[in-house]
């Protein structure tokens, strides 16, 4: 399947899950020094070839239609770490709604409710709020204290990534499954995972995790 295909295919499966309203969201593929990325203004599922856009990792056009205004999301992630090969960023509803409550801690905005949150997605950490589009979404991610493979956008949605485009989609279910469960059990007598049973998993799985503080976040 080429790169095209993969990103037509996960268009599909992300509104398919649920995960993409609208035209919201994006999707990407890194190809050596390039990035594939959907273009703005088009429903993820109904993608066609033409809808891609074509960018280097400064953001810069090569070729394709216009590219997403959240672009400097994708190219932060692809910036921070180059085992990243995919980014799926939407706005599916548990995940908008868990980013416009306060944080469960520094290092991650979602509690470890369930084993498959901790192995599959690991700690995700808000974001401040920025306008969509703004620039400065690309920094913050880039420079975010915490080892991180998906985070939470204040007021607005979820930034994922994975090797392949079907690892990113995955764990972008996994994610609105966890702040589903959070939004359900919200104000009750829950139980979470201790930190012990959060760092076997984090540590059998390769998970970024770390056990809750109420210290500042370090500072690179």
């Amino acid at each position: 399947m080429s790169a095209i295909d993969e990103l037509l295919a996960a268009g599909v499966r992300v509104v398919e899950e649920g995960l993409s309203p609208g035209t919201s969201g994006n999707l990407s593929l890194r190809d050596g020094d390039r990035i594939l990325l959907s273009g703005t203004g088009v429903s993820l599922g109904r993608m066609r070839p033409e809808d891609i856009a074509v960018l280097d990792l400064d953001g810069r056009v090569l070729d394709g239609a216009k590219p997403s205004k959240e672009w400097p999301l994708h190219a932060a992630f692809y910036r921070r770490d180059d085992r990243h090969r995919a980014v799926v960023h939407v706005h599916s509803p548990s995940t908008v709604a868990v980013s416009c409550l306060e944080p469960w801690a520094e290092h991650s905005a979602v509690p470890p409710l369930t084993p498959y949150f901790v192995m599959r997605v690991g700690q995700t950490p808000l974001l401040p709020y920025r306008p969509p589009g703004d620039p400065g979404l690309g920094e913050d991610l880039r420079e975010c204290p915490w080892e991180l493979r998906a985070a939470l956008l204040a007021n607005h949605g979820s930034v994922l990534a994975g090797a392949d485009l079907g690892e990113a989609v995955d764990r972008a279910v996994e994610l609105e499954e966890a702040c589903r469960i959070t939004l359900l059990t919200s104000g009750l007598a829950r139980r979470e995972l201790d930190a012990d049973a959060a760092a076997a998993l984090a540590r059998r799985w390769s998970s970024p995790w770390r056990e809750r503080t109420t210290l500042s976040a370090p500072r690179r």
